[in-house]
């Protein structure tokens, strides 16, 4: 007897062709399109001068003269010749990487400063140390974003959080005459808000989201009715802290470009040089880190090995919020040298989007915060250029580069599994 083989006669089994994320290729493709036609082919032929320093600098450095046109067309190519390769990194099912799409934004954003500056000059160290001034109370507002999320609670509080701290810094300030006492206070301001949060969320497992956005109004209704009964009427009493002086590290800060900008900060600014890298070490390459990140990612798994869940989330979520509360203190002493109505002005939320950008990494949502401080500066730098771009467009600016960052080049970021979800111990 012929012994058939059950499979004689079938079709050859058919390879299922995996699908490939072309979005981030064909976003970067379009983009850089534009920015080519639009630039550099129709682009303004006038000469931008590019200003490295100034006349009082201890080393002066020349100003790079360049026709915009011409500057804007050749960025467009290279942007045009990231987006190509990004293509066929996608063909080979290749996911494109930061390291190309950072590099993409900041070609983007410099060739806008090229056509805007035409015919004029452009003040590259005022762009850059204004960039990291109004970056700072994000970046503190995403490093929360970022420890809250591994450890699995979504902090949409950061906007209050940065609101109280900013309250709390500039009365306690004004008060005591401390700008010491008024951080401190900023960051036990920060971390309240933080406790009600993760009281809420972690111990009567109310939505996360739900809370958030709740003490986001309410941190609003409670400084603005205190701001308009008590601080309006006696401000030199109550709201003129002043602001923390500069600290110009010697030698460095005498340094063309990059010593007014990094080594010629405020104490704020130098905490967040520190913060970024520390929060990298603490979660990724500490036994603490780790439990933060089971208890994120699987806590029933983390419960079992013997890891409080709760406790954890609950005292991690109280350091983030310190964290976000001592960015509210950058805000006011570290900025303005007064609290103001609703001065926050949406900046937690942009550091949410920047927890997204940077997927959910400190050094990459530190990357993000300074692209949107970078937009804000340019916008302030465009209007006092005499730009013809519409005031109203100008101001959109941060809004639209956070938009097409997290919309269009991010793609498809996957979070921490057990973020936002309420733990019940079997």
């Amino acid at each position: 007897m012929t012994t058939v083989n059950a499979t004689q006669g079938l079709a050859a089994p058919v390879a299922i062709d995996v699908p490939r994320s072309w979005k981030t290729p064909i976003v970067l493709g379009v983009l850089a399109l534009i920015w080519l036609i639009c630039f550099g082919i129709f682009g303004d032929a006038r000469t931008v001068a590019f200003g490295w320093s100034d006349t009082s600098d201890a080393i002066v450095l020349p100003d790079f003269v360049v026709n915009s046109k011409t500057f804007c067309l050749t960025i467009g190519i290279l942007m045009l010749a990231i987006a190509v390769v990004a293509t066929w990194l996608a063909s080979q099912r290749r996911k494109v990487p930061m390291w190309l799409i950072i590099p993409f934004g900041v070609l983007l954003v410099w060739s806008l400063v090229g056509w805007v500056g035409a015919g004029g000059r452009v003040p590259v160290e005022f762009l850059l140390t204004g960039a990291l001034a109004l970056s700072t109370p994000v970046v503190f507002g995403a490093l929360s974003g970022v420890i809250g999320e591994r450890v699995g609670v979504v902090n949409i509080a950061i906007e209050g959080q940065l609101l109280i701290g900013a309250f709390a810094a500039a009365v306690t300030g004004s008060i005591t005459g401390s700008l010491t006492l008024g951080i401190i206070a900023a960051m036990i301001g920060g971390a309240l808000v933080s406790l009600v949060l993760a009281a809420f969320s972690i111990v009567y497992l109310v939505d996360q989201v739900i809370v958030g956005v709740v003490l986001n109004a309410l941190a609003i209704g409670i400084t603005n009715f205190l701001y308009a009964s008590v601080l309006n009427d006696n401000s030199a009493e109550y709201n003129f802290p002043g602001t923390l002086p500069f600290l110009p590290i010697p030698f460095l800060s005498d340094i063309p470009v990059i010593g007014g900008v990094l080594f010629n900060q405020r104490i704020t600014t130098y905490a967040m040089f520190v913060l970024v890298p520390l929060v990298y070490v603490v979660l990724f390459k500490t036994k603490w880190g780790l439990r933060i990140r089971a208890v994120g990612e699987h806590p029933l798994a983390a419960d079992t090995v013997g890891i409080n869940v709760k406790r954890t989330r609950f005292w991690t979520v109280t350091v983030a919020g310190m964290i976000a509360g001592l960015g509210g203190g950058a805000l006011t002493i570290g900025s303005v040298g007064a609290f103001v109505r609703e001065m926050s002005a949406g900046q937690g939320y942009i550091a949410l989007a920047a927890v997204i950008l940077g997927r959910w990494n400190p050094w990459l949502a530190a990357c993000a915060a300074l692209l949107f401080g970078f937009s804000r500066n340019f916008r302030i730098w465009a209007g006092q250029a005499g730009s013809t771009i519409p005031s109203d467009l100008i101001a959109m600016t941060p809004y639209l580069v956070t938009l097409i960052a997290v919309a269009g080049l991010v793609g498809h970021a996957r979070g921490p599994a057990a973020a936002g979800r309420p733990y019940i111990k079997q």
